[in-house]
């Protein structure tokens, strides 16, 4: 085990209370040199033929149990290395978590699990043979008990993919599914009828393994468009998979990782709910992404969990509603994915009456629940943008309506001279005025205020006299820990407010983009 040097942890403590993790809330983390991205998370050590990186975790301190001939860290360093859990299942899954910013409540607290923390699911990941490269996971399942009740928010791109199409019609005709496969490396997208053909193959193998009908499987693909999934590689593995289901945190942590393609870390996160009446409930999401970003009425790829008895019409509302106010407010690059799919599946293993009133506590608790999860899931995805240095987060207020204030701040997120002057540290704030008023949302000028880390740059829709040199600082600082940058901006008195989250444009996009299939 790499043992961290104590001249490391003002910058580990610094990077811990960025993320509003507690004190001694971050860990060191083993993942492989990438020589295509530079993160700039945090500072890095080289270790051998991998990179010990700090990672930010607003959860818990990671804790593991020493393994056989490693040292454990001193506790006056109060930091631990993460590595991958040991297992049978073949490929690799040694990439780090990543930072889950979910807003605080009384009414929930996060727990050190995942996907599989509601009850009634298993889960697995494994490398099946689909990447064109490497031999990360690329094949996951996740799989309830019992039939759930379950719900999808899909891509608006006319040329959705074949998994999308197959996942809408499933959910049109059947209230219930038992299980979701997940598969990267090939996005099956602008893939024509044999690529229909391919989806309506996987979901059978997957029955077949399960002992279910085929229509009670649903399916998402990640990866190149244009490619069909390599089906012979996927049958095979199928069984296998279904085989190898499990409720542990390393095969939640393998169904994870084994979504992911250019991400740099896994997406994974669980909330505890309390509901009335002493009732206590719990969902658990996981999710990708990290280029192609700006979802519409969608996310990217993710499969939420639950086990509270949920009536399906008000289930599938609730689901809708969460991404709206999560994923559908994150951007990285202004492209809209073929693929974009999140599923919600609630198994009611947590027994108690069926939540069925939308205006009911037990309903607004909930609801209030799922959109933090999926908002602290879709920031994690914002800030692993493809080659970003920071998380950008804008908030708006004074907007005629909630609708209003979050169209004013997507805008300004999604805005490319934005993200170009935050990765150059450059405070050049007339570039968050132009694209909040290119949002197509109407206010008056004089009722402009803009801060940026709390330094004031327009007031009264006046420009303020400032301290560049601090703004610009101010920058750099949040890119030396992969932090988050604050834009706040007033348009006026009304009651509607509005957050959105992006990250900056740096070069190493473009060098991603640009040879992405090469």
């Amino acid at each position: 085990m790499v043992q961290p040097t104590a001249s490391l942890l003002p910058q580990a403590r610094k990077t811990s209370a960025l993320f509003g993790a507690p004190d001694g809330g971050y860990v060191y983390a083993n993942r492989p040199t990438y020589q295509h991205r530079n993160h700039r998370s945090g500072i890095s050590l080289l270790t051998g033929r991998q990179t010990c990186t700090i990672v930010p975790l607003a959860r818990k301190p990671y804790a593991p149990t020493p393994s056989s001939g490693s040292s454990s860290s001193s506790p006056a360093l109060a930091a631990s290395i993460r590595c991958s859990a040991a297992s049978s299942m073949p490929g690799s899954f040694d990439i780090p978590a990543a930072p889950i910013m979910i807003p605080e409540s009384p009414s929930w607290k996060e727990v050190d699990k995942s996907i599989c923390a509601p009850k009634g699911f298993s889960a697995q990941g494994m490398y099946g043979g689909l990447r064109a490269s490497g031999n990360k996971g690329d094949l996951a399942l996740v799989v309830c008990d019992e039939e759930a009740v379950a719900g999808g928010v899909f891509t608006l791109n006319v040329m959705c993919a074949a998994p999308v199409t197959y996942c809408k019609e499933i959910l049109a005709k059947h209230d219930t599914v038992k299980a979701v496969l997940i598969n990267a490396g090939q996005a099956n997208a602008a893939t024509g009828a044999d690529g229909y053909a391919d989806s309506c193959a996987s979901a059978e193998a997957v029955a077949k393994a399960l002992g279910v009908s085929s229509d009670k499987v649903l399916l998402e693909s990640t990866g190149v468009i244009g490619k069909r999934i390599a089906m012979d590689a996927l049958l095979e593995s199928v069984p296998t998979l279904a085989a190898n289901l499990g409720t542990s945190d390393a095969d939640a942590h393998r169904a994870a990782v084994s979504i992911t393609t250019t991400d740099l870390v896994s997406k994974s996160a669980a909330l505890e709910v309390s509901l009335t009446n002493g009732r206590t409930v719990y969902v658990g999401g996981i999710a990708k992404g990290s280029g192609m970003i700006h979802p519409n009425m969608a996310t990217m790829l993710g499969v939420l969990t639950c086990d509270a008895p949920v009536e399906v019409t008000l289930w599938r509302a609730m689901l809708k509603r969460a991404s709206q106010k999560s994923f559908n407010q994150i951007t990285v690059d202004g492209d809209t994915s073929t693929n974009d799919c999140v599923i919600g599946l609630a198994s009611g293993a947590a027994g108690g009456s069926v939540i069925s009133d939308p205006s009911s506590e037990d309903a607004r608790i909930l609801e209030a629940a799922m959109t933090g999860l999926l908002q602290g899931l879709a920031k994690s995805i914002a800030w692993d943008g493809e080659g970003a240095t920071v998380l950008i987060q804008c908030t708006v207020s004074g907007a005629d309506s909630e609708d209003d204030a979050n169209k004013v701040a997507k805008s300004v997120v999604g805005s490319s001279l934005v993200k170009s002057a935050v990765f150059g540290h450059d405070p050049n704030w007339g570039r968050f005025a132009a694209a909040a008023g290119y949002s197509g949302v109407q206010y008056k000028q004089e009722d402009v205020r803009i801060t940026l880390g709390g330094i004031p740059l327009m007031e009264g829709g006046q420009p303020l006299q400032y301290d560049a040199k601090k703004a610009s600082e101010y920058l750099k600082s949040k890119a030396d820990v992969h932090g988050t940058v604050d834009v706040e901006i007033s348009i006026g008195s009304g009651p509607g407010q509005g957050i959105a989250w992006g990250c900056d444009l740096s070069y190493d996009y473009v060098k991603i983009n640009a040879e992405y299939t090469t």
